[in-house]
């Protein structure tokens, strides 16, 4: 580490109140918090415990008290439906205080939970921002979600009030929202008191009872109002993990702690300024665009973008580098699947070379293992830091990354740095002792988790204990599995459950990944263990090439099998890799690699509820068992 990080580091691990009161000096209060850590009920820590303050005050009263009223908070961007437009602060706080005004008349109140079901639109931010205003708890469920994974967090959360819009766009395909939440009520045990439904223009849908009302209509006549005082410990917000099975695991937010955290991550690790220009290109259905789309870059003052498209289709595999030309956009934050794609539809980067992004300064990557053949090949393409960080939904924020805003580390591809300060991580064995530097295990994080991080899941102090906080005494349970090198880098190299024990030797799927994805045809790759009964497991590529490969499948394939022998060795027993049309996804981009594994294991499955398209499964069926996959491992 370096002098200056390592100094910062080491006092957030050594003396933690210290630095994270310092932190909390930086953002708005009603009344400061004089107890800044908790520690009597562990696993069960608190932070900022009596503190009074409100996350709609810091995201936009507090910049127009301090005279940037007039500075651009939110620049919306649709390319499906060609439009536009910019809010300042003044406006967008205008907004959102009618719509919190609006709330309150049809019954919400400070503690109640609301569920925004919502595409990408300028309104979704706002209904966020007005349930902070009033002190609601906000449930963002991805817009388009199945009902029957609607109906199970209305009734797990039970919600007071469904807010929701006519429909989404996708490219070529409009998604009707409304049969999906009538269909999600009439599934649902609890009873909602209200449906909000914002009209898309040219989308309307007609309303059938009086228990649902128009955003336009309840929003005209309604009063502004005030933010609430909000102790530090209440909850801001639940969001569902993505995927979830039987009942919802719901993740909690306190008010204070995100604050203090969120804030404090815009410079210290993206290098953001107040009036910077950010750019997060996810949904606010997911993790991310809750932290970085709408809170964090609001809470710093910086411009956040909002992006109604894809990286590729929207018009076509230039529209990111549009976005950052139009707008002068200084950080981009999204996942590896975006370039992944931008890179198999345009591999030589003929879009870019269109657009001027003078202003652009830094990629940063998360969601999945950014494997270094598509880091390198951003950081020829953009010649700024691609910079790859780790974090969950459980935490809200990086654990692990480049602090750019700190001190620019060098890149080692294939790792996600190292951890951020406030993060204690170790990596211990499958014996429960700490693993030796280079030694692979499960990844953990010594307690308490900073803050802004999950100090518990909805109504399940049981659950959240047991499932992240036991399996290893005083130390949360990342699920992820890898190893940490000899100078304190980082190495994700896969969920737990993507380790695969092939003949007793453990093996990562992400370092057979890493390797298949430096082969100069493949544009993006998945490995998995296909249960067998002599080796345990056995591993299998499925290879997606670039745009306008001509070498033909058999010898690409060939070529993966004789790279990844050479490179890892005849321990992998690597010998299956087919190249494929396209992998199974989640909306956020994630490769379904569990799903996958269970078709060729002949497991029964249920179809995950965030599918980008189900019906690429049954074309990996097809694949499979063209390839004679099926048949190959001893089932």
């Amino acid at each position: 580490m370096s002098d200056k990080f390592k100094k910062i580091y080491e006092e957030s691990i050594n003396n933690p109140e210290k630095f994270w009161q310092e932190a909390s000096n930086d953002i708005f209060w009603f009344k400061k918090p004089t107890k800044i850590l908790n520690k009597i009920n562990p696993p069960f820590y608190k932070w900022f415990e009596d503190g009074v303050t409100n996350t709609c005050y810091n995201a936009l009263d507090i910049h127009i008290d301090n005279g940037n009223g007039k500075r651009t908070a939110l620049i919306y961007d649709s390319p499906i439906t060609g439009n536009k437009s910019k809010l300042t602060y003044e406006e967008l706080r205008s907004k959102v205080a009618k719509f919190a005004g609006a709330l309150k008349e049809q019954g919400a109140n400070k503690g109640d939970r609301i569920i925004i079901y919502m595409p990408m639109i300028r309104e979704a931010v706002i209904a966020m921002l007005a349930c902070a205003r009033i002190g609601a708890i906000h449930s963002v469920v991805f817009g388009g979600f199945a009902s029957s994974e609607l109906a199970s967090r209305i009734d797990d959360s039970k919600a007071k009030i469904l807010v929701t819009a006519s429909c989404g766009f996708e490219p070529g395909r409009t998604v009707e929202y409304k049969p999906l939440v009538d269909e999600a009520v009439k599934l649902a045990s609890h009873k909602i008191d209200k449906m909000i439904l914002f009209q898309r223009i040219g989308h309307d849908v007609k309303l059938n009872s009086p228990m649902e009302v128009d955003w336009e209509e309840i929003t005209s006549n309604a009063k502004e109002v005030d933010c609430v005082e909000m102790s530090s410990n209440e909850f801001a917000y639940i969001l569902y993990t993505s995927g979830t099975t039987g009942t919802p695991k719901g993740i909690v937010r306190d008010v204070g702690g995100h604050i203090v955290a969120l804030k404090w991550t815009m410079k210290n690790i993206y290098n953001m300024d107040e009036g910077d220009i950010w750019w997060s290109a996810s949904d606010i259905g997911w993790i991310v665009g809750h932290s970085y789309i709408v809170y964090a870059p609001l809470f710093k003052g910086c411009t956040t973008v909002l992006f109604e498209g894809k990286p590729v289709g929207t018009p076509d595999a230039g529209a990111f580098w549009k976005i950052i030309s139009d707008y002068k956009v200084k950080s981009l934050f999204t996942a590896p699947t975006a370039f992944r794609a931008i890179k198999k539809e345009d591999p030589e980067g003929k879009f870019f070379s269109k657009y001027d992004l003078s202003k652009f300064e830094s990629l940063f990557l998360a969601g999945e293992r950014a494997d270094p053949d598509t880091i390198k090949w951003a950081e020829n393409l953009l010649k700024v830091p691609v910079i790859d960080h780790w974090w969950q939904t459980e935490t809200s924020w990086a654990i692990s990354s480049n602090c750019t805003g700190i001190e620019m580390m060098k890149t080692k591809y294939g790792s996600a740095c190292k951890a951020v300060p406030g993060y204690d991580v170790k990596i211990i064995k499958s014996d429960k002792t700490l693993a030796k530097p280079n030694e692979m295990g499960d990844i953990v994080v010594k307690l308490p988790l900073p803050p802004g991080t999950f100090p518990t899941l909805w109504n399940a102090d049981e659950r959240y204990a047991k499932n992240y906080m036991s399996n290893y005494e005083g130390y949360y349970q990342t699920y992820d599995a890898g190893h940490i090198d000899d100078d304190g880098y980082i190495w994700i190299m896969s969920r737990t459950d993507d380790i695969i024990n092939v003949a007793g030797h453990r093996l990562s799927t992400g370092a057979i990944e890493e390797v298949l994805s430096e082969h100069q045809s493949v544009a993006e790759c998945a490995v998995l263990g296909i249960a067998d009964k002599l080796k345990g497991q056995l591993p299998i590529g499925l290879l997606v090439l670039k745009a306008g490969v001509e070498k033909d499948n058999d010898t690409i394939s060939k070529e993966c099998i004789k790279m990844v022998r050479d490179k890892i060795g005849p321990v992998a027993a690597f010998k299956v890799a087919i190249v494929i049309k396209r992998l199974p996804k989640t909306r956020s981009g994630k490769i379904l690699r569990g799903t996958i594994r269970k078709i060729a294991d002949k497991e029964e499955f249920k179809m995950p509820p965030t599918i980008d398209d189900p019906a690429i499964l049954d074309e990996i069926k097809e694949d499979l068992i063209k390839n004679n996959i099926l048949k190959t491992f001893k089932n």
